[in-house]
């Protein structure tokens, strides 16, 4: 049986966002972000995360600083009672500096294939589910995918929707202040 998902972005999404976050004291999580994933589960979503990482592949951090993260992540969440179902990352960027992460990876977004791989890993209902970031790249990876964008006011995405939607091909179900507001907007949304 096929189960709906909500695939979230990090940067600017569960963390500030700050650039690079090249060391773990710059990883901080956003307030609500909790309360949203207990939000989403409680309604029967699968809660996964979907992040580029080109810091690796261009040689400002190393991939186990990301692995690193993604635990501490993990663990704030859970102490919060919001757990992940899962955590994709691609590392990988054209003009990586190191040349094993150089490459055109299908799972680096705008690419589908975090979500596609997500979606046979959990049998997930793609038409079903949902994909909450910050910036036009996030829309344009839910449109391809063909999941439903949701943009979130936090990290790039005030200015994103601002100054940028009007290059965007595949244009947000709805503009959320933060996680928190989106969960209880497409919660609503699914009860309707």
């Amino acid at each position: 049986m096929l189960r709906p998902a909500v695939f979230l972005d990090r940067d600017g999404v569960i963390n500030e966002e700050v650039g690079f976050v090249n060391h773990e004291t710059r990883f901080r999580i956003l307030p609500g972000v909790v309360e949203g994933i207990k939000i989403l589960k409680g309604a029967g979503f699968l809660c996964l995360v979907v992040t580029n990482q080109p810091g690796v592949g261009l040689g400002v951090f190393p991939e186990e600083l990301v692995m690193a993260l993604h635990r501490r992540m993990e663990e704030v969440l859970a102490r919060g009672g919001a757990k992940l179902d899962g955590v994709y990352y691609c590392p990988h960027h054209e003009q990586a500096v190191i040349e094993a992460y150089r490459c055109r990876c299908p799972n680096r977004k705008p690419a589908p294939g975090m979500l596609e791989r997500a979606s046979c890993d959990f049998s997930i209902d793609l038409k079903s589910s949902y994909l909450i970031g910050d910036r036009g790249i996030d829309m344009e990876t839910a449109g391809r995918a063909g999941v439903r964008p949701v943009l979130v006011e936090t990290g790039y995405g005030k200015g994103e929707w601002l100054y940028r939607r009007h290059t965007w091909r595949y244009s947000p179900v709805f503009v959320a202040k933060d996680l928190k507001d989106a969960a209880r907007r497409i919660v609503a949304e699914k009860k309707e």
